[in-house]
């Protein structure tokens, strides 16, 4: 990076922010107007609407109904080009918050922050497009719907829309996430996996069904659990290097339905999870070498497993691009780095088609941090200009010198 460009970007990102915190009125009635008005993944037609209205009020170039409901909008051409993301789905949950911006929706509410996420990224976009020396290149902002679901292929909103292209020509992307444990206005961040990947399994033990007063007549499938179940439960703690993160959960069993009767089938749900490639295909086959255990006390069992999340790696050239982006803003004490989790997110898609990084954006109400996914999840609104100012600076850095941070 040569020095004139160095000067240039630390002026800019200080610039950047109060830029930010002016548009901060704007940014908060976004995030209350989403917020009132909820919708499901791959049902977000109002949501859409208003994100298109306001990119289209802006004079960027828009399309709408990427992935089904999402909205792309595009500043500038050509390459270096840079994504940056934000999801707008809800969640089926009862707001029980008292405030003049509680959700409308009965039995919706946005539980998850995605309404921030917009918000902020439409800041993010109202900042770039005003700003007069802005570098060459493309910055795409990427409105994802159906993040929290998928439809009935299995595909949520972040793979719809890169199987319909809206990937095509980034160099990197940006995905932001609010931390309602955090330090609002801190900034989250770290080099390598932050998500696992996730694979829901279903499972079925076959037995035999029979009067329960002559079971030698049949094969309890129920009886098939305990050694089965234990298999399972024990798959992370002694087939896995427990140097890797693994977790094979069973959240659901289902079996019988009246007595007398035993039953022909026991049926299992649960979820792989983690981070390394091969270490979800080998807990696929220990999950497989669990349920035969069926087979040998004479009954058999079925086993289907499903792809939902790949897990999200932060690319560290664009981590470190973030990181220097948020240190000139912040300072250096404003910066923090996640503690790995086992949720997933399907930004992973994202970065799997390009380099990209997932950042978190502290939230906390102070004396009263809330939840994510309750039903009383709410965000001190404060950060949300430092998240839009961060998101422009970063697409800013990236196209004057997307080579080296």
């Amino acid at each position: 990076m040569t020095e004139s460009i160095h000067q240039q970007e630390t002026v800019s990102s200080p610039e950047m922010f109060s830029q930010a915190h002016a548009l901060h009125e704007q940014i908060v009635a976004w995030r209350r107007t989403i917020h009132r008005y909820p919708e499901l993944g791959f049902q977000e037609h109002q949501t859409a609407r208003l994100v298109a209205d306001a990119l289209q009020a802006m004079g960027l170039q828009v399309e709408t109904g990427v992935g089904k409901t999402g909205v792309v909008g595009r500043l500038g051409q050509g390459r270096p080009a840079v994504g940056l993301r934000a999801d707008m789905d809800a969640l089926e949950i009862q707001e029980a918050n008292d405030v003049p911006y509680a959700s409308c929706t009965l039995g919706l509410m946005h539980a998850c922050g995605h309404d921030a996420h917009t918000a902020m990224l439409l800041g993010a976009a109202k900042l770039l497009q005003s700003l007069p020396n802005r570098p060459p290149g493309e910055i795409r902002f990427l409105f994802q719907p159906c993040e929290e679901a998928w439809d009935d292929e299995d595909k949520g909103g972040a793979l719809r829309m890169v199987e319909e292209g809206a990937m095509e020509g980034l160099d990197a992307v940006v995905g932001l996430h609010v931390d309602p444990q955090a330090e609002a206005g801190s900034l989250g961040i770290r080099s390598g996996y932050v998500m696992p990947g996730i694979d829901p399994y279903d499972a079925i033990l076959l037995g035999q069904s029979c009067h329960s007063s002559k079971p030698q007549q049949g094969l309890n499938p129920i009886l098939l659990l305990n050694p089965v179940l234990s298999a399972i439960f024990a798959i992370p703690a002694e087939r896995i290097d427990p140097l890797e993160s693994a977790i094979v959960s069973v959240e659901a069993v289902h079996g019988g339905s009246t007595t007398g009767v035993i039953p022909d089938r026991v049926s299992l749900h649960g979820n792989i999870r983690a981070y390394a490639d091969e270490t979800r295909l080998q807990l696929r086959e220990e999950l497989e070498r669990a349920l035969s255990l069926a087979r040998t006390l004479g009954g058999d069992y079925e086993l289907a497993v499903r792809s939902i999340f790949p897990a999200c790696y932060n690319d560290p050239h664009v981590s470190d691009i973030v990181r220097q982006v948020a240190e000139e803003m912040l300072g250096a004490g404003r910066l923090y780095e996640p503690d790995l989790e086992m949720g997933g997110e399907d930004f992973g898609y994202m970065t799997q088609a390009v380099p990209g990084a997932f950042i978190q954006l502290g939230v906390r109400i102070e004396g009263d941090p809330r939840a994510l996914h309750s039903s009383t999840f709410d965000i001190d609104e404060s950060a949300l200009p430092v998240g839009s100012a961060i998101l422009a600076a970063t697409a800013c850095r990236f196209l004057r010198d997307p080579g080296s941070p």
